[in-house]
């Protein structure tokens, strides 16, 4: 079996062209080179270098295994190289998954702050229900991943590291849109849009105003936030959403929040890591940006 240390003797010596300059390279005793060297050919049953008077010249055997040599430690440079890439975020991959609403509308604009910084680092979002982005984590497919709820979480390191408020939404030209403020009780003879039975968001808004006493069919049941967005901004019916999944058309002024006195409807947004997994470098940059921007 080749001993790398006694390859690294050899490659001195066939770079510097005699032992003296390799251990003087190597910053050992003249001696400890020949011994290593002379270890190595015991080992593989063969003279690899000719002693001569002025240095010495490399045997048939010594010149194929000098092909060898060459290139593993040009690999060794190689994986040097990308090793110092990785930590400094010029190259690598990270896998982040999410829940529907912080996938469509919260990662987005992280990975494009960490785009701008890292452009050598290729950014992978996987989106899906909240088993699925917890299984996945559990497996290492993905670097961290964000859920609006959280059930069982064992094997993963989880916090909350930001809180959502469900709201409700009007089309300007709504004739609520001039009230501002409601009471639950003003939502019974409302059109009521909501997301489909299983969603997330609609099983917070039902039971909470289930405890009021409130109960009630919408009038339309849709499958995503933006068909939710876009039947409220034709003057369809109100709508509980996410206030993630609003902001830009609050900004435009496309939609209106109304207030509802006797209701505050919020919930934790969970991050999960793999317990005992160290975050790369890319994990932990992403996470800092994230982390700033909420």
């Amino acid at each position: 079996m080749i001993n790398l240390n006694q390859l690294r003797v050899f490659k001195a010596v066939f770079d510097e062209g005699s032992i003296t300059a390799a251990a003087r390279r190597l910053r050992i005793s003249q001696p400890a080179v020949s011994k290593q060297l002379a270890e190595l050919e015991e080992s593989l049953g063969t003279t690899l270098v000719d002693r001569l008077p002025r240095g010495v010249r490399l045997t048939a055997a010594g010149e194929l295994l000098q092909q060898h040599t060459r290139r593993v430690f040009q690999a060794e440079t190689d994986a040097e190289a990308a090793m110092a890439a990785f930590l400094g975020l010029d190259k690598g991959r990270l896998a982040v998954g999410a829940s529907t609403t912080i996938g469509s509308y919260l990662v987005p604009g992280v990975f494009g702050e960490f785009h701008e910084q890292h452009r050598g680092v290729t950014l992978e979002l996987q989106i899906g229900n909240t088993q699925t982005i917890l299984q996945a984590v559990r497996e290492g497919l993905l670097d961290v991943g964000f859920t609006e709820g959280l059930e069982s979480a064992e094997g993963l390191d989880t916090e909350v590291f930001a809180h959502d408020e469900i709201v409700l939404i009007v089309s300007p030209r709504h004739r609520l849109a001039s009230v501002g403020r409601l009471e639950c009780r003003q939502l019974d003879h409302a059109p009521l849009i909501l997301r489909e039975r299983g969603s997330g968001t609609r099983e917070v808004v039902e039971a909470a105003l289930a405890e009021r006493g409130l109960q009630f069919e919408p009038a339309m049941s849709l499958g995503s936030s933006e068909a939710v967005k876009n039947a409220v901004a034709r003057g369809l019916g109100l709508a509980f959403v996410s206030r993630l999944t609003v902001e830009l058309e609050l900004s435009t002024g496309r939609l209106k929040v109304l207030e509802l006195t006797d209701l505050t409807l919020r919930r934790a947004l969970h991050q999960m890591t793999l317990k005992g997994k160290h975050p790369s470098p890319a994990a932990q940059e992403f996470l800092r940006i994230l982390h700033a921007r909420r």
